[in-house]
């Protein structure tokens, strides 16, 4: 059992709430009277300075929870769940641009957090797995059944991503946290996490011409692999969820 898991299931709700807000309401009087501009990642790199600040007494064990996320059983889950996601998170892409076709209004379901490329591959990594998996999941697993904790905590982390990447994140949030629990290690979770907003960005930078966008063939062959990545996802958090509920009872 690892220490840092240990010591991150034991701080509250209410005390990381409490710090999200405070520092939301640092950055909106600071930008509100323009002293200087305040990016909402800022708020991400003081969330996770904090978790430093409580997890300083068990710097020991972080090397044996970084060297278990490249065991081969790890690792192998980590590959799977996230080259499925990214076929899936095109096809929901190629959904919403659909969806902005028909009703432009859904524009307003847009995302504020566009940030840097160290921001996406680092820092919302880190920061959100330790807010929505090492404490808001373990936060609810004490209240609710193992299976609701997971869809509640992935439904809250979904909701900072844009229109077209709010199901395919719910999905995604749930994976890590099947992860997560399996393993009761956050760097299985922030690694994932990490490895798949990279692989993403990595996509991005090298398709600059928007050709998995304008291809006809591209288009449909990557639909094709969104469909079943979906399937094989899905059965896959049934399957997990399944066990990890039976552990739990």
């Amino acid at each position: 059992m690892s220490s840092i898991n240990e010591k991150l299931k034991k701080i509250t709700l209410k005390e990381i709430l409490s710090l999200i807000i405070i520092l939301f309401v640092i950055q909106y009087s600071i930008n509100t009277l323009n002293i200087v501009h305040i990016d909402v990642y800022w708020i991400y790199i003081f969330i996770i300075i904090y978790f430093i600040f409580k997890l300083r007494d068990e710097v020991l064990s972080i090397k044996v929870d970084i060297l278990e996320v490249f065991s081969p059983d790890i690792l192998k889950d980590i590959l799977f769940v996230v080259i499925l996601n990214i076929f899936f998170s095109y096809g929901m892409l190629y959904l919403s641009d659909f969806i902005l076709g028909i009703v432009p209004s859904f524009n307003l379901f847009n995302s504020f957090l566009t940030g840097s490329l160290m921001a996406t591959i680092f820092i919302s990594p880190i920061s959100e797995e330790l807010i929505f998996r090492g404490v808001f999941l373990n936060r609810l697993q004490l209240a609710l059944p193992v299976v609701f904790a997971v869809l509640i905590s992935s439904l809250l982390f979904a909701t900072l991503h844009s229109f077209g990447s709010i199901f395919s994140a719910f999905i995604f949030g749930i994976c890590i946290a099947i992860l997560y629990l399996k393993t009761d290690n956050i760097f299985v979770a922030i690694f994932a996490h990490f490895f798949n907003n990279l692989i993403a960005e990595i996509i991005v930078f090298f398709d600059s011409d928007k050709v998995l966008f304008t291809d006809g063939m591209a288009v449909s062959v990557m639909s094709v692999l969104a469909i079943v990545s979906f399937v094989i996802l899905l059965v896959f958090i049934i399957r997990k969820l399944k066990i990890l509920n039976n552990n739990k009872s």
